[in-house]
């Protein structure tokens, strides 16, 4: 099971032992990177005790140690994308999901990015499209980092893709999505400009979820 594909254990009814919850925090000790209680990422996430130990068993096996780096994290995520290159998308996914930013994503950071993409308000979930879209974090999204994520969304979705797209289809839709967003025409979108954008406008709202949907 991928590291992403835990998601959908959350749909299963699966049934524990009652002693899961002691063996639970008993693994959670056994690996280099131990992770918060499970009521502590309870409290912090949208998630239950029950829905965190399932996600978290997923979560181990890919990652024994605790962490996963990029790498591991591009391994993963090719698995789910074979019919294109995943890898550029999945660098900027890895940096929006690695929140402290020291090349590792734990199973806090990983629990705590799924929560606001699975459960958040539209607004949070638009926040962190925002800071996927900001690729130097500086607080602006330029239309060259726009069209990097764009490009790298086309690049993974390959030949699923129909019709199939051209060359020039993401710079085309960057020109327009850039445009409507960058109301001040400074070149450089913020945050606020963003979120006000997005939720304004149905046509990018749709387009947007090709963005949930690669996730």
């Amino acid at each position: 099971m991928g590291a992403l594909m835990v998601i959908f254990s959350l749909q299963t009814k699966q049934r524990r032992k009652p002693t899961d919850s002691v063996e639970d925090e008993l693994e959670l000790s056994a690996v280099r990177h131990r992770p918060e209680g499970l009521e502590q990422l309870e409290a912090q996430t949208r998630f239950s005790r029950k829905e965190l130990q399932i996600l978290y068993r997923g979560f181990k096996n890919e990652c024994p140690s605790g962490v996963v780096n990029e790498e591991t994290f591009k391994d993963i995520y090719a698995q789910f994308f074979p019919q294109g290159d995943a890898s550029t998308y999945a660098h900027f996914l890895f940096n929006a999901f690695d929140n402290d930013h020291n090349g590792s994503v734990s199973f806090e950071d990983f629990v705590m990015g799924l929560s606001i993409l699975l459960r958040g308000t539209v607004q949070e979930k638009l926040i962190w499209a925002f800071n996927l879209y900001d690729i130097n974090k500086d607080g602006y999204i330029t239309k060259e980092e726009m069209l990097d994520i764009m490009k790298a969304i086309y690049d993974m979705m390959g030949k699923c893709t129909y019709p199939v797209l051209k060359e020039e289809t993401p710079r085309q839709h960057v020109e327009v999505f850039f445009q409507k967003m960058d109301k001040n025409k400074d070149g450089v979108v913020t945050i606020d400009e963003f979120i006000d954008c997005c939720q304004n406008d149905e046509n990018i709202m749709r387009s947007m979820h090709l963005f949930e949907n690669v996730l």
